[in-house]
């Protein structure tokens, strides 16, 4: 597709590691790489597909998870404009598959840079720090992801994921049962005990937050009253 001078000034401005390579080094990048304009719920990658390129995300948003053989999701970290996709880039330096999925959440569109050209490109050490410096951030969210699922109870998770989003959160309990890598019927369960303790209040699709101190209590210690 044609790439229009606006959408390489915003890849430019979402990525400075654009600008801050070497002249020949950038005009490679901006030649070698294929823009796409995906809408919400395309699936970009999949499990055991091979991994053709490095993306860049100049809009929108794409969610990575991990998909169990029974269905079941769990959600990994999301892509927004000026991050990296790690499973992408672990791929790509090790020559592996995806072992992972990806999913446009919102339109989206992405500058991806062919395999051969991030080879090239990591040569150059500006591009090498860069990749493995939100390499680094993106290990330290998945240990901490690591850390939610494998030490702190269901409860205490889903008290956290009700919090900082508004007193109404419009939001069926299948999205908070994928967003926990959970299934809806315990999601469920837990809503309606939050609801008898008076902790919020249930109804189609929407969720009033009654007593944000009690669920903060309950995320803090995962103890309930």
């Amino acid at each position: 597709m044609s790439t229009p001078t606006h959408d390489t000034a915003l890849a430019a401005a979402r990525y400075p590691i654009i600008e801050a390579l070497p002249e020949a080094a950038r005009l490679r990048l901006l030649a070698a790489g294929r823009w796409a304009r995906v809408p919400a719920g395309t699936l970009l990658f999949d499990d055991h597909q091979a991994c053709e390129g490095f993306p860049f995300v100049v809009e929108g948003s794409v969610r990575v998870v991990k998909c169990a053989p029974n269905g079941r999701e769990l959600p990994l970290y999301r892509v927004t404009p000026g991050e990296t996709c790690i499973i992408s880039s672990s791929c790509l330096l090790g020559h592996d598959d995806y072992n992972a999925r990806g999913i446009a959440e919102t339109d989206t569109v992405l500058l991806m840079l062919p395999k051969p050209e991030f080879d090239a490109l990591l040569a150059e050490p500006a591009f090498r720090s860069f990749v493995f410096h939100l390499f680094a951030e993106r290990i330290a969210d998945l240990m901490q992801l690591i850390e939610e699922v494998a030490f702190h109870r269901l409860d205490q998770r889903l008290a956290a994921q009700l919090l900082g989003k508004g007193r109404l959160l419009h939001v069926t309990h299948q999205q908070l049962a994928d967003e926990l890598g959970s299934v809806r019927e315990f999601v469920s369960r837990l809503l309606k005990g939050f609801a008898a303790q008076g902790l919020v209040k249930l109804s189609r699709e929407q969720i009033e937050i009654l007593d944000p101190a009690g669920l903060r209590r309950i995320a803090s210690d995962g103890r309930q009253t």
